[in-house]
């Protein structure tokens, strides 16, 4: 039945506004001054636009993204009628991007007011060390929460022969874009096991166009980073098309005694369809904000993002929501808490008893 009562109408304006905002993206993004053309879509309509980085369509940054965009915005559909839901004159959209570390760096230009994040590169870049040592410094970015751990996937056709990271040597590897995490982990594994992206030949490209290329026999494997099950690799290994390489367990340790934030994990076996378990590495992915952003609006959105309803949007629309957990929030931070988020978990007494490291 096609509702037409108030909540409906305003569920309708808040859905239109979004795509006219969703078009102005490309348009925001190459303007000469961003951070103006952001104040005047802010002040469309009296909302503010709330535009979240995330990644590639087929990972899970920009899945778990739109999901959080849906639970702080005001006025989206699922709110029941007459209830108080989501952050006041907010409208929150997922923004695709190419991943942690241009999500850092358009947070820091206010190209964007939020991004998903890796926890290594959120140290790196707020360090001004690592892949941003030669980078500038971006000392202005605050931690909202961690969300869930995302693993190193390294996808390899079926029919490649590959068995073992050493087998990668002279063949086509999409190691994602420019301004990627994956391609910081990639970089890191790759140097663990003695290689240098001369002795493969390397492709740069976002991983749903890398399994396209896969299935074509036009590549040999991608990296992809991202929380399990992720849409790329079930699809290939749906078809029987690809699997998965190990990272030995010495190995993963060896780089985490130099990278902390990244640690031994497993893929459990079936995860995707016929591949085994797969030992690998493990990074938090984290929500990112400006030092800039108000107390008032970081601590709304914080309290939103713990919010039941948040919860039950979550668990309901990605298989990874079930792990972004209050009680896992500070988990793994390497930068400042926004003061806003702080706010909030001093309030629920989270603090004095979460571990950040």
């Amino acid at each position: 039945m096609r509702r037409t009562d108030k909540h409906g109408a305003a569920a309708g304006r808040s859905i239109v506004l979004a795509i006219l905002l969703a078009a102005a993206f490309a348009v925001v993004a190459g303007a000469d001054d961003p951070k103006a053309l952001a104040q005047s879509q802010n002040d469309l309509d009296g909302t503010r636009l709330f535009r979240i980085g995330t990644g590639g369509a087929q990972g899970t940054y920009f899945p778990i993204g739109t999901l959080i965009a849906r639970a702080i915005s005001e006025r989206d559909a699922s709110c029941a009628k007459g209830s108080d839901c989501g952050v006041p004159n907010l409208l929150a959209v997922a923004q695709e991007s190419n991943g942690s570390v241009s999500n850092v760096e358009a947070i820091s230009a206010g190209v964007l007011e939020a991004g998903m994040v890796q926890a290594d590169v959120a140290h790196w870049a707020y360090t001004g060390t690592g892949v941003f040592a030669e980078k500038q410094k971006r000392a202005d970015i605050r931690a909202i929460a961690s969300l869930y751990r995302e693993s190193v996937h390294l996808v390899v056709s079926r029919d490649s022969g590959m068995e073992a990271i050493n087998d990668l040597a002279g063949r086509r590897i999409s190691l994602d874009e420019p301004g990627s995490g994956t391609l910081v982990d990639a970089r890191i594994v790759l140097d663990a096991y003695g290689l240098e992206e001369a002795d493969l030949k390397p492709v740069y490209i976002k991983p749903q166009y890398a399994a396209e290329k896969l299935t074509e026999g036009a590549l040999d494997a991608f990296f992809i980073v991202a929380g399990f099950p992720t849409e790329s690799v079930m699809a290939l290994a749906s078809r029987n098309a690809a699997t998965l390489v190990p990272i030995e367990r010495d190995v993963a340790t060896r780089i985490q005694n130099m990278y902390p934030f990244l640690t031994p994990s497993v893929i459990p076996a079936d995860t995707y369809p016929g591949v085994p378990a797969t030992r690998t590495l493990s990074v938090y992915a984290q929500l990112l904000v400006s030092a800039s952003l108000s107390d008032e609006l970081a601590y709304k959105i914080t309290r939103e993002l713990w919010s039941e309803r948040t919860k039950q949007l979550l668990e309901k629309g990605h298989p990874k929501g079930r792990e972004i957990r209050l009680e896992s929030a500070l988990h793994g931070i390497p930068i400042p808490l926004h003061p806003g988020a702080e706010k909030f978990y001093r309030e629920r007494g989270l603090l004095s008893s979460a571990s950040r490291s």
